[in-house]
């Protein structure tokens, strides 16, 4: 099993948690996994990725330069690692501010969810990462949905319970659009 994920959006959209959250569940599940985050020079509201590689053998680099699957929080992350995405590749992007006619449907496989939307709809905007995440492990099932509910339990625990629990709903919420159900 081999899966990679660049995960690419604003700062401040919680694009390295959801990372996180992700690498962290494989490693839970046993998973041998890469994380490499990248920062632009701005703080919230600059550019931020990060690449996550999950697999059961070992995993050479943490580089990639095609990745198999995408996350897109916005415009300029969909013009950037579009181009890079392998033909045939699951692109999952945030309709809610991404121009949706900007997306190769004919190359990619590609799932233009209004994240933003669904987590305005379950009370928090903030919410719109878990939302995506949910989405890409639905479709992909690198990862048990059970390991990242468990990994937000572990690695969000300085925060409120209540947003922990928020989130794992929307994580769900995420789950069933990306697995069908």
């Amino acid at each position: 099993m081999y899966q990679d994920v660049i995960i690419a959006g604003f700062g401040g959209q919680g694009v390295m948690l959801i990372g996180n959250v992700l690498a962290y569940a494989a490693m839970e599940q046993g998973l041998n996994v890469t994380y490499m985050p990248v920062y632009g020079v701005e703080m919230r509201g600059g550019t931020a990725n990060c690449t996550v590689v999950i697999s059961d053998e070992e995993i050479g680099s943490p580089i990639i330069y095609h990745p198999k699957t995408l996350i897109i929080m916005n415009q300029p992350s969909l013009e950037k690692f579009q181009p890079r995405l392998v033909e045939k590749g699951l692109l999952i992007v945030n309709s809610s501010i991404v121009d949706e006619s900007l997306v190769d449907k004919e190359k990619y496989y590609a799932l233009a969810i209004p994240v933003n939307k669904i987590a305005d709809e379950l009370g928090d905007i903030r919410m719109a990462n878990m939302v995506a995440l949910g989405v890409w492990v639905g479709a992909t099932k690198a990862v048990e949905l059970d390991m990242v509910m468990k990994s937000m339990e572990k690695h969000m625990s300085s925060l409120k319970k209540q947003v922990v629990e928020n989130n794992k709903k929307a994580l769900l919420e995420g789950y069933k659009i990306g697995s069908g159900e």
